[in-house]
């Protein structure tokens, strides 16, 4: 089963870590999954954030 990277400097998702590693968010089960990669970090990155002014 192929694993699905996402590249932070390209925007585009990987097969397979074809990147170097500073630049990838994953793995992933699917395509769809590290298509969203970025909108799932914005969304923890909130949570956090309201967490720590808690």
């Amino acid at each position: 089963m192929p694993e699905y990277w996402f590249n932070v400097v390209t925007h585009q998702v990987e097969v397979g870590a074809q990147s170097d590693w500073t630049q990838l968010i994953g793995p992933y089960e699917t395509r769809a999954e590290a298509e969203k990669a970025l909108e799932k970090v914005r969304e923890r990155n909130e949570a956090w954030d309201s967490q720590d002014e808690d």
